[in-house]
């Protein structure tokens, strides 16, 4: 019900779903800090996402395997762009269609497409453990990578399995324009003005500690977090705070991660005190 959050101000990190995510929040009545950890913008050079959706339509691959939601909505934007986006939408689905876990599954949505598969965990192991199962065998496929990721051992896997691999990178993360922002965020956390920090993905994890690093705060930041109770939207996000030397306090009940279920345990969480401070 509305209001279960009333006056708790969450702190979150999320970019690709932040709307969302905090306009959910907003409806449980939390107060949102909002910290961005990049800013996502096109290739700097489209060229190469031009010839890779030309290449598609004129042969169109045998697999599509998307890691991204936000990939599959910046490739159709340049489809458009050269007036191409209803013969590519028409190459993938020709394509099996393979998700890494329910962001890209969104996205095909908005063409009118389905996912074959989707990754039982959203990670790059999870794409390759789903891949190992099916018969890749001579097959061309179109691999969406997403930035600040080493993809070598899935691109590794797949082609084990006697697949050729054409790989697309169509956006780019801008993260010097967030730094002061993080950097700010910390700094509310370890005044203890922070009812929960609420982390998305593993990627969110390492940027924090990367930017405190970098601008010599990681003690605040860790005396911050010690102060601030942290909720885990699931294991992968868990296992990248474990390997940092971090904990969860806050995780989803019954297995299911996504933001609506880590919203209802903070806010069972955190209902058993007051909040620190009014909204502001």
């Amino acid at each position: 019900m509305p209001g279960r959050l009333d006056r708790y101000r969450i702190l979150i990190l999320e970019t690709r779903e932040e709307a969302q995510f905090s306009r959910l929040l907003s409806e449980q009545g939390a107060d949102v800090l909002q910290c961005p950890m990049f800013t996502i913008r096109d290739a700097p050079d489209p060229a190469p996402v031009e010839a890779w959706i030309r290449l598609f339509i004129a042969r169109p691959f045998d697999d599509l395997v998307l890691m991204t939601g936000e990939g599959l909505r910046r490739m159709m934007k340049v489809a458009r762009n050269i007036g191409a986006d209803q013969d590519f939408i028409a190459a993938i689905g020709k394509a099996r269609r393979y998700a890494r876990g329910p962001k890209p599954v969104r996205a095909l949505r908005e063409i009118g497409l389905e996912a074959d598969m989707q990754t039982e965990t959203p990670t790059s192991e999870g794409v390759a453990a789903m891949l190992a199962k099916r018969d890749l065998n001579g097959h061309r496929i179109g691999l969406q990578l997403y930035p600040d990721k080493d993809h070598a051992r899935l691109i590794s896997a797949i082609t084990s399995q006697g697949a050729r691999v054409e790989t697309v990178l169509p956006y780019i993360y801008d993260g010097q324009a967030a730094d002061l922002n993080i950097v700010a965020a910390i700094g509310e956390m370890a005044k203890g003005r922070v009812d929960a920090i609420a982390l998305t993905s593993s990627g969110q994890v390492r940027r924090l500690v990367e930017v405190a690093r970098t601008h010599g705060c990681e003690d605040q930041l860790r005396a911050g977090l010690d102060k601030t109770p942290i909720a885990s939207v699931g294991p992968v996000v868990s296992d990248e705070l474990t390997a940092n030397g971090l904990r969860t306090d806050i995780y989803p009940a019954n297995d299911s991660f996504f933001m609506k279920p880590l919203i209802s345990a903070m806010a069972v969480a955190l209902g058993k005190n007051p909040p620190r401070m009014a909204k502001v």
